[in-house]
């Protein structure tokens, strides 16, 4: 299943990559507006009509490039991410769990309980996945639109079912690993991808 990991992980990136290039511009773009009507009221006052003559231009040039749909796209990559990066979570077990208890288990006693803990998060997502797809199903039968963008909203709720689905198979995954192997997934914390630690 590498492609699908690495399809997993490409997504994510992208998203998160995608939003955070959209919310620089968003912000570069209102800051930008300030400092030229900054300038033009300066410009104003000290009667500097070169200076007022540019600062308009740009301040046209600046209102005619409408980033009003930024915050609302911004919002659904965000969501979007967040689906997929809680399958993601479980695949590579980076969420955060109380196991003091269970690690106290002998290994005998502690794996039905583990095995039942992930085929618990694997009916849950199942369900929320379900519940997701026949909610996309409806809404898509309607003409609702997002306020800005005007996307059909079935698309923006589709991360919903997907990434639901995905993480139900990821919980699934890690339970058919563990009840082979006994492992699971574990993130170490201190771990940074393509940093080793040097050897003095």
């Amino acid at each position: 299943m590498r492609w699908l990991d690495r399809l997993e992980e490409t997504l994510i990136a992208t998203l998160i990559a995608s939003a955070t290039i959209i919310i620089f511009a968003a912000v570069l773009h209102r800051y930008a507006i300030s400092i030229d009507a900054a300038v033009l009221g300066w410009a104003r006052r000290n009667d500097h009509e070169a200076v007022m003559s540019l600062a308009k231009s740009v301040i046209r040039l600046l209102q005619n490039i409408n980033l009003t749909w930024a915050q609302e796209l911004t919002i659904y990559l965000f969501v979007w991410m967040a689906k997929f990066g809680a399958a993601y979570g479980v695949r590579t077990g980076i969420h955060v769990g109380v196991d003091v208890l269970i690690t106290r288990l002998s290994p005998q006693r502690r794996k039905p309980i583990v095995l039942f803990g992930l085929l618990c998060g694997a009916l849950f997502t199942f369900t929320v996945g379900t519940l997701g797809a026949t909610f996309v199903w409806e809404i898509a039968h309607t003409e609702q639109v997002s306020a800005d963008l005007e996307l059909p909203m079935w698309l923006v709720y589709l991360a919903v079912p997907l990434g639901s689905y995905l993480m139900c198979f990821r919980f699934l995954q890690v339970a058919y690993s563990f009840n082979r192997t006994g492992e699971l997934p574990h993130h170490d914390h201190g771990h940074v991808e393509g940093l080793e630690e040097s050897v003095i």
